[in-house]
């Protein structure tokens, strides 16, 4: 059996200057990035915040509309009650989850004169007109007036 020994290994200082610089400067971007993400992250909340705020408006101005086309005959222009019961109250508006309320508009109520506006159910409003309509009405809720009377606060009740 024949042993060969290996030659030593011998590091060529240039290639090791080369690879330090390498390490060096990774490890410079590596800290770049770590710090940039924060400071990202603090700018990118403010837009997103005012994006968020500026989609709500936006909703409520098409609520508004689809609300006059479509809900403002019975339920009011502001919600105050005409056919149909008062949505303009704090009683409703604090007692029904914008889930519900979409719900609600989406199917109708059975055995009432509410139809079901959603398009999949026969009615001529979309899924995100629905939403609007439900971001309309919850914008009343800061200035909406005490109403217990709210379910028969109209003319038919």
């Amino acid at each position: 059996m024949r042993t060969e020994e290996s030659a030593p290994v011998r590091e060529d200082p240039a290639l090791r200057r080369s690879l330090r610089r390498w390490m060096w400067g990774g490890s410079i971007i590596f800290l770049l990035l770590v710090l940039a993400f924060p400071a990202y992250l603090l700018v990118d909340s403010t837009r997103r915040s005012e994006a968020l705020v500026e989609r709500e408006q936006a909703l409520i101005r098409s609520g508004t509309r689809v609300w006059e086309l479509n809900c403002g005959s019975c339920h009011g222009l502001n919600g105050q009650g005409e056919d149909a019961p008062a949505l303009n109250s704090q009683q409703f508006l604090e007692g029904i989850s914008d889930e519900q309320m979409h719900r609600t508009i989406a199917t109708g109520i059975s055995g009432t004169a509410m139809p079901a506006w959603w398009n999949e159910f026969g009615g001529p409003l979309t899924d995100e007109q629905i939403a609007a309509v439900v971001a309309y009405v919850r914008s009343w809720e800061p200035t909406a007036p005490d109403r217990p009377d709210w379910r028969s606060a109209f003319v038919g009740g």
